[in-house]
C-alpha cells in the first residue's frame, strides 16, 4: 500500500498581544491579593483568581500539529503539551488554492474567514490554503514543511503554487 504520511509540530511564539494578556493577568492576581485587606474572610477570592491566572498561563503555551495523510490535512492545537483540540480539517479535494502568503492569486479570496495556525515568527515560511467548507471560504495560514507541500502538489498540482 502506498500511503502518504507526514506530521509537523510548530511552537507558537508569544507576541505583543500575549504579553499584554499575561501582564493583565498578573495585575489581576496582585489586585486580588490586596482585596484580602479590604474584605474580611475574602481569602477565597485571591485563591480562585490565582488558580484562574495559572490556568490561563498554561493555555497560552500553544503548539500546532499539522498531520497530512493521503490528502487529508488535520491541524490540532496542543495546549501546554497536555490538551489537544482539532482546529481545522480538510481534504485536498476541498482546496481551492495553496500559495505562499502574499501571492497575487490570493487576492480574489480577500473576504474569506482567516484561521492563523502559524508560529508567528518573523521569518516564518508562511503558506495560505483556501478551502470551501460548509458554504464559506476559509483561509488557513500555516507553515507547512516541504513534504506537506509536495504531497499536496502531487494530489492537486493545479491548485498548488510553490515558491
Amino acid at each position: 500500500m502506498n500511503d502518504f504520511y507526514t506530521e509537523q509540530l510548530i511552537k507558537k511564539q508569544p507576541n505583543s498581544k500575549d504579553t499584554m494578556k499575561k501582564a493583565g493577568l498578573i495585575a489581576l492576581a496582585v489586585a486580588s491579593v490586596f482585596l484580602v485587606f479590604i474584605i474580611p474572610f475574602g481569602i477565597i477570592i485571591p485563591v480562585a483568581v490565582i488558580a484562574f491566572v495559572c490556568m490561563m498561563f498554561l493555555r497560552m503555551d500553544v503548539e500546532y500539529e499539522y498531520l497530512f495523510v493521503n490528502g487529508d490535512l488535520d491541524v490540532d492545537k496542543i495546549m501546554h503539551k497536555a490538551k489537544r483540540k482539532r482546529v481545522f480539517s480538510a481534504n485536498v479535494k476541498e482546496m481551492e488554492l495553496l500559495a505562499p502568503a502574499g501571492n497575487a492569486k490570493l487576492g480574489e479570496f480577500r473576504n474569506a474567514k482567516v484561521l492563523d495556525v502559524s508560529s508567528g515568527a518573523q521569518r516564518a515560511n508562511l503558506y495560505v490554503m483556501v478551502v470551501a467548507q460548509s458554504g464559506e471560504m476559509v483561509k488557513l495560514i500555516f507553515e507547512p514543511n516541504d513534504t506537506i507541500i509536495e504531497g499536496m502538489f502531487l494530489m492537486a498540482p493545479r491548485k498548488v503554487v510553490r515558491k
